[in-house]
């Protein structure tokens, strides 16, 4: 629609006077609201002279367009100029019709919550709010819905814009609900994330953004979305309590909220409107929702009725909670109303929130009575929780006085009927009711701000808020009222392990055992430590949400500790009622070399470090900011804010007043470490990225170290604004640089695969120590990532690749290693006085191991290709180990009953055979064993036949070989072009000879091992073949692909049956169900499918709601799968193992190993005993608790 030679002439005519007067960018942000103006044209007036060009785009435009203009210059007060165009105006309506249908998508789409199951319409009330919406038709402005709780506020809200004349009338651009409730700044953040994400994504795909990362700039994506893209919507607050959120919102848009609280608007700017709802609603509407509720005429409603309105006060809250029981229990009617008459208002409890004002009123009244100091006193009980009775010791600790003045001032409330006393214990407990509770919580509410801020992540075990206050400061209560017995029963108990650290998290308890640690050891010091030492290990497990069964947890505890005994008693207790437990049967083979293992930021953590007195530590990482924490139990004391880009370094000054940082963005920074104030930057010195920042170790010469990925090494002092020396030596990037303790040295550590020792007062390198070299087993490059020194300098501890080493200077040679990280290493550290070492890594954790504990050099860990022999009540394995020895092992004991001589060439693979009784290892040179040479490469597969006569082998060569293997003669099948990794016997029966082999060319051939003839050559698949499963009954075998995909075969045609479509991912695994009628397909996303054998088609998914920390749905690859005999169950491994109801794809348990990437498990044949070794060599067989 072209602009009207009207409005052009008048554009033209007075062309000259809008130039001179007008400013373009306001005038421009109103026509974009309006979408007569795109950004990018905003963008082009911006760079040219902006009157002028703004007046030409209006003469390219049309009628809308100029209307706009005008609309833009009456907002900004140009009425002169408006008064110019006004004569001209076109006649048209902006506002094009909508149907209804459309209106009811944009309720939908915006998240307008449906009608209650019983909904009273209340006309009144609707149209009073609608009247209120189009005062916002033309202008933004605030209408503010308040009322008391449970007073109907957000059906009105929703109910009020449930109308095709307001949004066609008023708020053409949608509407978008949004719940508030009582939040923190974080939670907030999260919920204008999740408003921002919604708008974006309705938009073009193109313009989704990473989400806002704090309350400002949340509130500048909001402003751009509500102005420019969504002009005329509406924005609908639901329950907000505090005005500072209505800060986030004042943006120039239109707003409604609900609330409890009118006044809150009175912080804000622009239009204000209001809308009150009545607490109570009259009787008829009251006897309406009975009705409906109990589906009873409302002439036909007994007697009871009329008196239960009555009692309710017209509270809808309540008389929905009555309606909803007698919905349930139709004959209770006189019994709901003796309870509301008698306040028993427990018995009729459906909800935590009540409409105080009219339930309430009785106990208020006493409240009122007492004396104002008792007063006081009584609202302090809103810290306690629900269900517990406490002695008047424990009050006596929180109001400062004598246990005798607490006794007088508690009986007057019991005989107030304030509060509750067990006569039937000696001291008395006291307790309040749950309606109390509910009513002191509202009054008080401010009380428990300190307690709320540590609510995340869905309710409490208990159910209540509320219990938060008394489940983080129980324990303190008790300790001070000298309550030893009571503290012991709950300190050594798994429940409240349980309890607490869900609502909690783990850090809070183990502060518990440090600070009361004296008074528990008078008890049980052995206990107490047990305890410490399974929170401070599992505490990085206890953080993860969904929150982990910890029963299952503590099953890995030494059959000695408390800790375990009450597990196996629950596990026990719960295995009745179908739930899975597996205990770990080799506890002594799992080394716990750590003592502490914190989870502190998300995403990778490059650098932690001790304090000098060892009290703190601060770490840092990708998250860009720098936290500090107790060394005792991880809790969180500081955090900072501290570069733009990733952190990748922090380091505390001698005295600890001071902190380091140095980042990806070129910048070294100084903090004030206790009041978190930046005192100095340094930007100016290195080219590249700084990878590390160390001070000296006394606070004589205080100097402080850093190196980057520019080769080079700077020392600073902090009262120059340049650097002092620099140091050159290294060829590649410099990760790490650290002071000897005497401060003469200074220790650097390089991705060019070395470790080199300088002097300090002359910069000249002193010693190089090749690192690489001790990483024989893997071609890969050795980039040495950090260093530390032992107390006495004489010894250097440094890590590599997901290893940590402890190095003699004086020997130079390799004295001992720790292993435990399931990443790279990224910085190691040393306590003061020796006795810790502290390592963080990629895997998101800190670990603090006891130096004296790590791993000797002659420490044997095993390799995870394995082969397990099950045999009764006997368990065998073998497996490499890492001195590249052969050894077999008895699972049960961890007693060694082979091993072989220390092999040139890497073992990568075994097998073992119980008749006759041999075991088998295939390497890297093809060999087999000394007498069975015939592979050219890398041996990576071996099997036993059924008879144990026969060994088949596959290698890196592209062929397989049977071998008799006594005799050493053997077949060899060619036919393969790439290496084959595995193959399978079609059938068990010994008169079968028939093999299926798979490989990396995409092909599976059937071969007869008797005659080496080829029977099948199949083109399989365009990727590699990475699994293949033969089916128990052998009609079909199942092969998984690179491709993503996964194909049934049939085993007579050696036709395609199905393509299995829908993984994402390679898919790595498979496995048939013992009945053949169900195939488990597992990918590299993590995700596990089910698929039905008879017709292809899938029947569930198995993975978890949400990615863990290694971004996975099972903590890397699904690399096993098998089924139990029953076919009910399904063992999976990844990061760690999982079982899984095959019915429902429900996760039944997890089983979280030290290490991970697990390779393969082996499974009993009745689905009872479990065996895996993970990638840092633990061997783990684990038992079915029954």
């Amino acid at each position: 629609m072209a602009l009207e030679e009207g409005a052009r002439s008048c554009l033209l005519r007075f062309r000259l006077k809008l130039e001179e007067d007008i400013k373009p960018t306001y005038l421009m942000d109103h026509m974009i609201s309006d979408g007569v103006m795109t950004v990018d044209e905003e963008e082009r007036i911006r760079t040219q002279d902006q009157a002028g060009a703004l007046i030409e785009l209006l003469l390219r435009k049309d009628n809308l367009t100029y209307i706009s203009f005008y609309n833009a210059l009456v907002k900004e007060a140009y009425d002169d100029l408006a008064s110019l165009l006004h004569r001209d105006l076109p006649h048209i309506s902006l506002n094009p019709h909508k149907g209804s249908s459309d209106v009811q998508s944009r309720l939908s789409e915006g998240g307008i919550p449906q009608r209650p199951v019983v909904f009273v319409n209340r006309p009144e009330l609707v149209n009073r709010a609608r009247e209120k919406l189009y005062r916002l038709q033309k202008d933004p402005g605030w209408i503010t819905v308040f009322g008391m709780a449970g007073s109907g506020k957000s059906v009105l809200a929703a109910e009020a814009v449930r109308d095709h004349g307001i949004i066609e009338d008023c708020f053409p651009g949608g509407v978008h609900w949004l719940s508030i409730g009582q939040v923190d700044k974080p939670d907030l953040l999260v919920k204008v994330q999740s408003l921002c994400f919604r708008l974006e994504q309705s938009l073009d795909s193109q313009l989704l953004h990473r989400p806002p990362n704090s309350l400002d700039e949340a509130k500048e994506r909001l402003r751009f979305l509500m102005l420019r893209r969504y002009p005329r919507s509406l924005l609908i607050l639901d329950d907000i309590w505090d005005s500072t959120v209505l800060k986030v919102f004042d943006i120039h848009c239109r707003v409604l909220l609900t609330t409890r609280n009118r006044s809150l608007t009175d912080s804000v700017s622009g239009a204000k409107h209001e809308v009150e709802v009545e607490s109570g609603l009259d009787e008829n509407k009251a006897l309406e929702i009975l009705a409906l509720y109990t589906r009873i005429k409302l002439q036909a409603l007994p007697e009871e009725a009329r008196s239960i309105v009555k009692e309710c006060k017209g509270s809808p809250l309540v008389v929905s909670l009555i309606g909803a029981l007698l919905r349930e229990k139709p004959n209770r009617w006189r019994y709901y109303l003796r309870q509301l008459q008698m306040k028993q208002f427990k018995r009729i409890r459906k909800s935590s929130s009540y409409d105080y004002d009219a339930l309430d009123q009785a106990m208020a009244a006493s409240i009122e009575v007492l004396p104002d100091e008792h007063r006081d006193l009584y609202k302090d009980l809103t810290v306690l929780q629900k269900d517990v009775k406490i002695p008047a010791k424990v009050l006596s600790v929180l109001w400062d006085l004598e246990p005798e003045e607490v006794e007088d001032i508690l009986e007057e409330f019991v005989n107030k009927s304030l509060l509750f006393m067990d006569n039937n214990s000696k001291p008395y407990l006291y307790y309040l009711h749950d309606l109390q509770i509910d009513f002191l919580l509202e009054q008080n509410r401010t009380q428990l701000e300190v307690s709320l801020q540590h609510y995340r992540d869905g309710p409490p075990t208990s159910g209540d808020k509320e219990s938060l206050y008394w489940i983080q400061y129980l324990t303190y209560h008790m300790a001070k009222a000298n309550l030893t017995q009571e503290l012991y029963s709950l300190m050594f108990s798994l429940n409240w392990v349980i309890t607490k650290a869900k609502i909690m998290g783990p850090a809070h308890l183990i502060n518990d055992y440090v600070e009361y640690g004296f008074i528990l050891d008078q008890e049980n010091s052995e206990v107490r430590s047990q305890f410490q030492e399974f929170l401070s290990l599992n505490g990085h497990q206890l953080e993860q949400r969904p929150f982990p069964d910890v029963v299952q947890l503590a099953l890995s505890q030494p059959p000695n500790s408390e800790v375990y005994k009450q597990a196996r008693v629950q596990a026990q207790n719960r295995t009745k009622a179908g739930k899975l437990y597996f205990d770990l049967v080799n506890k002594s083979g799992v080394d716990n070399l750590s003592r502490l293992v914190i989870h502190p930021h998300q995403g990778s953590i490059y650098s932690a470090c001790f304090s000098q007195d060892g009290t703190k530590i601060a770490s840092c990482g990708a998250s860009k900011t720098l936290k500090v924490f107790k060394s005792t139990s991880g809790e969180k004391l500081m955090e900072i804010p501290a570069h733009d880009d990733e952190v990748l370094c922090c380091a505390f000054s001698p005295d600890g007043r001071l902190l380091a940082t140095c980042s990806s963005d070129r910048k070294v920074k100084v903090w004030n470490g206790e009041r978190a104030m930046l005192l100095r930057t340094f930007e100016e010195e290195h080219e590249e990225q700084v990878n590390h920042c160390q001070f000296t170790n006394t606070s004589g010469r205080l100097l402080l170290a850093t190196c980057s990925n520019d080769n080079i090494q700077n020392l600073w002092n902090l009262n120059k604004p340049s650097s002092q020396n620099t140091m050159f030596g290294h060829f590649e990037p410099v990760n790490h640089c650290c002071f000897s303790p005497d401060d003469k040295y200074l220790s650097t550590s390089s991705n060019d695969g070395t470790l080199k020792v300088f002097e300090v007062s002359s910069a000249n390198e002193w010693k190089t120590i090749y690192v690489s070299d001790i990483f024989t087993d893997n071609k890969e490059d050795v980039f040495v990532k950090c260093s530390t020194w032992t107390a006495d300098g004489k010894r250097i501890i440094c890590a590599a690749r997901n290893a940590v080493l402890l190095w003699d200077l004086e020997a130079n040679k390799k004295m001992a290693d720790c292993s435990g990280h399931l990443s790279w290493v990224q910085r190691v550290q040393f306590s003061l006085d020796g006795s810790q070492l502290l390592s963080c890594s990629d895997d998101q954790t800190i670990r603090i191991w006891e130096t004296k504990k790590v791993h000797t050099s002659s420490a044997i860990r095993l390799k995870r290709d394995s082969d397990v022999l099950f045999n009764h009540e006997e368990i065998i394995v073998s497996a490499a180990d890492n001195c590249n020895r052969l050894q077999v092992r008895d699972g049960r004991t961890g007693s060694v009953l082979f091993q072989s001589e220390e092999k040139s060439s890497r073992i990568r693979c075994t097998c073992i055979c119980q008749q006759p009784s041999a075991v088998v290892l295939g390497q890297e040179d093809g060999t087999l064993l000394a007498t069975l040479q015939g592979h050219t490469k890398t041996v990576l597969h071996c099997q036993f036949s059924q008879n144990g006569q026969t060994l088949i082998t596959s290698s890196e060569d592209a062929t397989i070989r049977v071998w008799e293997w006594q005799s050493g003669k053997c077949k060899v099948l060619h036919g393969h072009k790439e290496q084959v990794r595995c193959f399978s016997l079609l059938s068990n029966s010994p008169n079968d000879s028939r093999l299926l082999s798979w490989s990396f060319d995409g092909t599976v051939k059937v071969w007869d091992t008797e005659s080496g003839e080829k029977l099948q050559d199949i083109e399989a698949h365009h990727g590699t073949i990475l699994s293949c499963h033969v089916s128990p009954d052998g009609c079909f075998f199942a092969t998984t692909s690179t491709d993503k995909t996964a194909k049934l075969w049939h085993c007579e045609s050696w036709q395609c049956a199905y393509t299995l479509i829908g993984h994402k991912e390679c898919v790595r695994s498979c496995r048939f169900s013992w009945d053949s009628q169900h195939l488990a397909t597992g990918d590299d996303n993590g995700e596990i499918r089910l698929w039905s054998v008879k017709d292809g088609s899938l029947l569930k998914v198995c993975s978890q709601e949400s990615k863990d920390g290694m971004d996975s749905l099972h903590g890397g690859w699904v690399t096993d799968l098998h089924f139990s005999p029953d076919n009910s169950l399904l063992v999976s491994t990844g990061g760690y193992i999982k079982w899984w109801e095959v019915k429902t794809g429900k996760a039944l348990q997890t089983f979280y190993t030290t290490g991970s990437a697990l390779k393969k498990i082996h499974v009993s044949s009745d689905f009872s005993t479990f065996v895996t070794i993970d990638n840092i060599g633990i061997l783990y067989i684990l038992q079915r608790v029954v």
